[in-house]
C-alpha cells in the first residue's frame, strides 16, 4: 500500500509504502530508502515497533547524522581521507566525517527521493546516480528491494550496473530495540566472527584482522551487548553468492529475536552511544551488514571494485521469530 508521507523543502513529494506478512508489517520512504518502521509480535502475542524513527518526515531532514533505518551508499561507512585511488587515477570525494567521507558524503543515498514501484510481496527503489556524484566515477544504476517472505522475514536486495570503473558498497542502517521501548544494551548478541578490524582514533581501519578471543569483541557465544562498539566484524563465512546466518539479537524481556543472514563479508556493530534527542543513548543497536570500511584504500580487503558489464548484488535478510 501507498500512501503520502510528506513534502521535502524543495517540494518533492515523498511516500510510504506499507508491507504486511506473516505477522510482520514494515514501512519504507522512498526518500533515503528509509525502514520507519517494523512491527513484531513478542513473547505475549502483542506487537511493537522494534526499530527507531520519526513519525513524519521533518524528523528525518532535522536529523540526518543517526541514518536512522536509511539505505547508506555509494559507499556505507568510512573512506580515509575521502579519497582513493583507482587504476591509477586519484578521487576526492565529500568529506562529511572530519577529514574522512562517511556513508557517500553529505548527500548520499539516504538523503535522495527514490523512484519506487510495487512488486510482489515488497516495493523496489530505484535512481540514477550521475558520475561525479559525491566525487564517485561511474554513471551508477542503483536499485533496492524491499520484500517480506511467507514468514515475515524482511529481505533487502541490492543491484548496481556502472558505466566505468568505480567502486560500491551499500547497506542498510536500520537501528533495533526489540523491547520496543528503553535501551538495547541488555539484548544479548551473538555474532558469527572470530575476528574484527581495529580502528585509529578516526575509526579508519588499521589494515589488521586481529581475533576476538579474550576480548570484548567476542561474540561467538551470546551474551549482553552493552555499549562502546562502532566497529567492523570479519564475518567467518566471508563473501557468500546467497545470504547465510551471521547473527542473532534476542531481548529476554520480551523473547523477540532478530536474526540476520547476508552475503557480505563483514558487519559494523553500533550500539549508539552518542544518539540525541528526541532519542537516548544506546536505544537502538546497528547491525549494518557490509563490505569492509575503506576498503578502496585497502587491497588486502575484499575487493569494492565494480567494472562495467558487471552487477553489483547484495542481500541481507532479516528474520524474526520468538523464544520462550
Amino acid at each position: 500500500m501507498r500512501e503520502h508521507f510528506g513534502t521535502l523543502p524543495d517540494g518533492t513529494p515523498v511516500h510510504r509504502w506499507t508491507l504486511e506478512r506473516g505477522g510482520v508489517r514494515v514501512r519504507v520512504l522512498s526518500y533515503g530508502g528509509i525502514v520507519q518502521s517494523v512491527e513484531v509480535p513478542g513473547r505475549d502475542g502483542q506487537r511493537a515497533d522494534v526499530t527507531l524513527g520519526f513519525p513524519e518526515l521533518d524528523g528525518y531532514v532535522g536529523h540526518p547524522q543517526p541514518y536512522l533505518g536509511a539505505l547508506v551508499g555509494r559507499y556505507a561507512n568510512r573512506v580515509a581521507g575521502a579519497r582513493f585511488t583507482l587504476d591509477g587515477r586519484a578521487h576526492a570525494l565529500e568529506a562529511n566525517d572530519g577529514p574522512n567521507c562517511l556513508h557517500g558524503g553529505a548527500r548520499g543515498f539516504d538523503k535522495q527521493v527514490w523512484e519506487a514501484e510495487s512488486v510482489e510481496h515488497g516495493v523496489r527503489l530505484s535512481r540514477v546516480s550521475p558520475d561525479g556524484e559525491g566525487g564517485f566515477p561511474g554513471r551508477l544504476e542503483v536499485s533496492a528491494t524491499y520484500s517480506l517472505d511467507a514468514d515475515g522475514a524482511l529481505r533487502i536486495a541490492y543491484e548496481a550496473v556502472t558505466d566505468a570503473p568505480t567502486v560500491v558498497a551499500l547497506t542498510n542502517h536500520t537501528y533495533w530495540n526489540l523491547a520496543g521501548a528503553g535501551t538495547a544494551s541488555g539484548h544479548e548478541l551473538r555474532l558469527a566472527a572470530s575476528r574484527f578490524t581495529p580502528v585509529d582514533p578516526a575509526l579508519i581501519p588499521t589494515g589488521a584482522l586481529d581475533g576476538v578471543a579474550g576480548t570484548r569483541f567476542d561474540f561467538r557465544a551470546a551474551r549482553k551487548v552493552g555499549s562502546g562498539y562502532d566497529h567492523n566484524f570479519v564475518l567467518d563465512k566471508g563473501v557468500t553468492g546467497a545470504p547465510e546466518e551471521v547473527a542473532e539479537l534476542y531481548d529476554p524481556a520480551s523473547g523477540r529475536l532478530l536474526t540476520v543472514a547476508t552475503t557480505e563479508p563483514g558487519l559494523q556493530l553500533y550500539t549508539a552511544d552518542h544518539l540525541d534527542a528526541p532519542f537516548i543513548a544506546c536505544e537502538g543497536v546497528a547491525l549494518e551488514t557490509q563490505a569492509f570500511p575503506d576498503s578502496p584504500n585497502h587491497p588486502e580487503f575484499p575487493s569494492t571494485r565494480l567494472l562495467p558489464g558487471e552487477v553489483y548484488r547484495s542481500q541481507t535478510v532479516y528474520g524474526f521469530g520468538v523464544r520462550d
